[in-house]
């Protein structure tokens, strides 16, 4: 199933992503498909995730890089592979080079998040760091293959690496074979452009539908002009789909075969991820939530069954928390005040009074004393309080209202 250069461009088949499965066979786990009672009922239809969030290396990414360098020619593996990315697609890489004895470089940006450089030099990978953006990671590693003549793995810009992730497609079909809808994130297009390859061939009716993050929505304004259009400075949290330009492989497959492309906001995204992990018991990183994102941001829009496409795992520790209490913001389940009180002994532990009373959770307080500002017998104090929900957050201002506080912010 190796593809040259000269032809990158050749379709992708169905048989091409048979073929991969058949390669993947006790290389990637077949991961499991789980129901979600709580997205079915605000869907309204059954709903069911595909946990890529547990395959080896806690994404999809493993599929796709096991076929391309597996279908390299013998002095195409001698001569090694390189890579650049800032996570998933790097452990992925280093994993398949691994069982497949070639030699691996990985190149990845000076800032990547600490667990992810451990976890692409434990599978066998050299590591470099380079670069504060993945362009520039990204140019490195071309310019050490034309120095090395190492054979460079795109993350999704080849067909190989679209067959191999189109097996998650056949997996979702033999799973759930009535599945109807199938939710799946974008950044690049690979794994949308996979799935789409394999679930249209086989079940032509089921809509695909991909889902992006607004602050790196590239594909939009691509599929108007009929051509990749690059956006400039993509921003978002979810950097699995943080995509400047849709690749020139995946683009074509897209535009022909997936039905619909979505954006989603940071705060749904933020939503989606704490759903995941209160409701599913599940970890996933923003880019794996994304489809999740697009089920709460518009429910009744999808026809069930739905197959959401939990894609990786992946997610840095600080990163999580930081989207944790977003997520929770969100859902009006965490609201931050300013107030003014006057100072005097006592004054702190009343307020924290009439916060217990309305079963506000405090999670932080900072009490300010010296401040131009403030008057001679003020103080500003500012809470960060754990709430049930927007109408808790209403209650618990009317209370500090009723109280005699002035809140500022």
């Amino acid at each position: 199933m190796s593809y040259s250069t000269a032809d990158s461009f050749r379709p992708v088949t169905l048989d091409d992503v048979r073929g991969a499965q058949k390669m993947l066979s006790g290389v990637a786990r077949v991961t499991a498909m789980e129901g979600s009672r709580h997205l079915s009922q605000t869907v309204g239809a059954p709903v069911h995730l595909k946990c890529e969030n547990l395959q080896r290396t806690g994404s999809f990414k493993l599929r796709g890089a096991y076929v391309r360098i597996a279908g390299l020619l013998p002095e195409e593996r001698a001569a090694g592979v390189v890579a650049a990315s800032a996570g998933n697609h790097a452990q992925g890489v280093a994993l398949a080079s691994a069982l497949l004895g070639v030699r691996s470089t990985v190149f990845m940006p000076k800032g990547a998040p600490l667990p992810k450089v451990s976890a692409t030099r434990d599978y066998g990978a050299e590591v470099r760091l380079h670069g504060q953006v993945v362009d520039e990671t990204l140019a490195a590693a071309q310019e050490y293959a034309a120095e090395t003549g190492a054979v460079f793995i795109h993350p999704f810009d080849h067909p190989d690496i679209i067959a191999g992730q189109g097996t998650v497609g056949l997996e979702i079909l033999e799973q759930c074979p009535e599945v109807r809808t199938v939710l799946v994130g974008i950044g690049g297009g690979g794994l949308a452009a996979g799935i789409a390859v394999a679930v249209k061939a086989l079940r032509p009716e089921v809509r695909v539908v991909g889902v992006q993050a607004a602050g790196a929505a590239a594909y939009p304004p691509s599929l108007a002009a009929g051509r990749p259009v690059a956006v400039e400075n993509p921003a978002t949290m979810a950097d699995g789909i943080k995509v400047g330009r849709p690749g020139d492989v995946p683009f074509r497959i897209v535009g022909e075969l997936v039905d619909e492309v979505r954006t989603v906001s940071e705060d749904e995204l933020s939503a989606a991820l704490l759903l995941c992990l209160e409701r599913a018991k599940l970890v996933v990183e923003p880019a794996g939530a994304s489809p999740v994102a697009a089920l709460l941001s518009d429910p009744g829009a999808f026809e069930g069954p739905v197959v959401a496409v939990l894609s990786g795992g992946n997610v840095d520790p600080v990163l999580m928390e930081r989207v944790l209490r977003h997520g929770m913001a969100a859902q009006g389940r965490y609201l931050a005040v300013r107030l003014r009180l006057t100072d005097r002994p006592g004054a702190l532990a009343t307020l924290l009074g009439v916060l217990s009373v309305v079963d506000a959770n405090v999670l932080d307080v900072s009490h300010v004393r010296t401040d131009p500002r403030l008057g001679l017998t003020e103080a500003e104090v500012e809470l960060h309080l754990e709430t049930k929900g927007p109408a808790h957050c209403t209650e618990v201002g009317q209370a500090l209202r009723e109280a005699g506080y002035t809140v500022i912010g």
